[in-house]
């Protein structure tokens, strides 16, 4: 049976541009998705990257974003050499 990741690896970057472009301050983000301002701060700027499944889902919604729009890029094993 498929688990569901612990935690979600994310992109902080695109999290400050999908808010950016949702008109929305770092407050009223952090309050909608149940978070600090503090912690979506740490989040954006790369300080913190991994966000626990409630949490990452209701950013998620709040920003009415897709998977590829908010995590971080992983990088394909395949790719080494």
């Amino acid at each position: 049976m498929h688990q569901p990741p612990t935690t979600f690896e994310v992109d902080g970057a695109a999290i400050c541009t999908k808010r950016m472009q949702a008109g929305l301050e770092v407050q009223q983000l952090a309050e909608q998705v149940g978070i600090t301002a503090n912690y979506l701060r740490k989040l954006e700027r790369g300080i913190r990257s991994r966000m626990g499944p409630s949490k990452y889902s209701r950013l998620r919604a709040a920003l009415q974003a897709t998977d590829a729009d908010l995590l971080a890029p992983t990088e394909d094993p395949r790719e080494r050499k």
